[in-house]
């Protein structure tokens, strides 16, 4: 089972961070807040974790693994190019509930499953999972619930349902915006939106008018 680690106490945060930042090193998966839902996170960059991930949820390779963020300006070493209107939208709801597909920079030695040339990036609004970023680099991230099932918006909910698949759990309190977050494909000559969640379209078009869904 895995080591549960409450962040409203400052020295089980820092006890957790250390702990998650190690897991992460070693291939394993962390359950972690982030400001819409808990999710299960997993080494970016290293493939074999990322297939345990989809495998804890029971999830198959044709919904590629998002990639968390800690620092918007991370977004420059993951992409072929960030459009302009891709760049207004970060600038004005990040960090925030907007996930960007965008196409992937093709040297990255990643594996998030069929995603075909493309990575939906997000820069949370959770103090504790982007300490953990800033400290592990990117993260492969989905909701922490096994395919099918409710998303958790608490750690032991969370736990419910991935606790055997991984080794830390930083528990950040109950989320209570529980919309995940909306996508927008960037990777064409106009933005689409994907899934409208926690930013509605028309807050979307406040900031790129042409914006379609």
């Amino acid at each position: 089972m895995a080591d549960l680690f409450d962040c409203s106490d400052p020295a089980a945060r820092a006890a957790g961070l250390d702990a998650a930042t190690a897991a992460i090193g070693r291939g394993e998966l962390v359950l972690l807040p982030t400001d819409t839902v808990y999710g299960v996170a997993a080494d970016a960059f290293t493939p074999a974790a990322v297939t345990g991930l989809l495998a804890a949820k029971n999830r198959g390779r044709t919904m590629p693994v998002p990639v968390l963020i800690g620092e918007a300006s991370t977004i420059a070493g993951l992409v072929v190019n960030l459009p302009p209107a891709a760049h207004q939208l970060a600038e004005a709801f990040w960090p925030g509930g907007l996930t960007l597909v965008l196409e992937h920079a093709p040297s990255l030695a990643w594996d998030l499953g069929d995603a075909e040339g493309t990575v939906a990036v997000r820069l949370p609004d959770d103090e504790v999972a982007r300490d953990l970023l800033r400290r592990t680099g990117p993260l492969a991230v989905s909701s922490a619930n096994r395919s099918g099932r409710p998303a958790a918006t608490s750690a032991q909910e969370a736990v419910d349902q991935l606790g055997t698949h991984a080794s830390v759990v930083l528990d950040g309190g109950p989320r209570t915006g529980s919309a995940a977050s909306t996508i927008v494909d960037c990777t064409g000559p106009t933005l689409r939106v994907l899934r409208v969640g926690a930013i509605p379209v028309d807050t979307l078009r406040d900031v790129v008018p042409d914006i379609t869904d």
